[in-house]
């Protein structure tokens, strides 16, 4: 009998954006650091069937990334995709579809699931919806077929056609152009 959970490895590439933004108590601010990914959200995740690799890409908010930075996000899903493994970014919302198209238009479709997440709070706020994303995003690189998408708010949005509603603060799917 054939195992339908073989362990299987996720690799997890972040660049930073609200998900990973922490408080820092000197100097009250709110900004990205260093990834609190692996030692927050990851460490308390049940996960005895899946292998996580994290690898930092960036760590910027994404209203401050421009196409120098997308292009480091496609060349950093190049190669891990190679790999052979689904793939999950972690990236800000504001320009997660941006970032995800651009992905799309440089490679096309790539050979595994690249699944973008990110979070409307900090991971570290009690309200954030960072866990439900991330937990979300990794069930769905497990199970789609190679392409870009969005995994948000309990949705799959494949890329392109989908963009941040600001007026309901989640994803939606847009019309394909004609």
């Amino acid at each position: 009998m054939t195992d339908p959970n073989p362990k299987q490895t996720i690799r997890i590439l972040t660049t930073g954006g609200t998900i990973e933004k922490s408080y820092c108590e000197e100097d009250g601010t709110l900004r990205n650091r260093a990834s609190i990914i692996r030692d927050g959200l990851i460490a308390s995740l049940r996960l005895p069937y899946t292998h996580l690799e994290l690898d930092s890409v960036l760590n910027k908010d994404s209203l401050e990334m421009d196409d120098g930075d997308r292009q480091q996000i496609a060349d950093a899903v190049s190669r891990t995709a190679d790999k052979g493994d689904p793939i999950v970014i972690l990236h800000g919302t504001d320009t997660m579809s941006n970032s995800a198209d651009y992905c799309f238009e440089k490679l096309g479709t790539p050979p595994v699931a690249v699944v973008f997440t990110g979070a409307m709070k900090p991971m570290g706020f009690i309200d954030s919806d960072a866990r439900q994303n991330v937990t979300e995003a990794l069930l769905a690189a497990r199970l789609l077929p190679p392409g870009f998408y969005i995994a948000f708010h309990n949705r799959v949005f494949p890329i392109p056609g989908a963009r941040k509603n600001r007026e309901t603060g989640t994803f939606e799917a847009i019309p394909a152009k004609a």
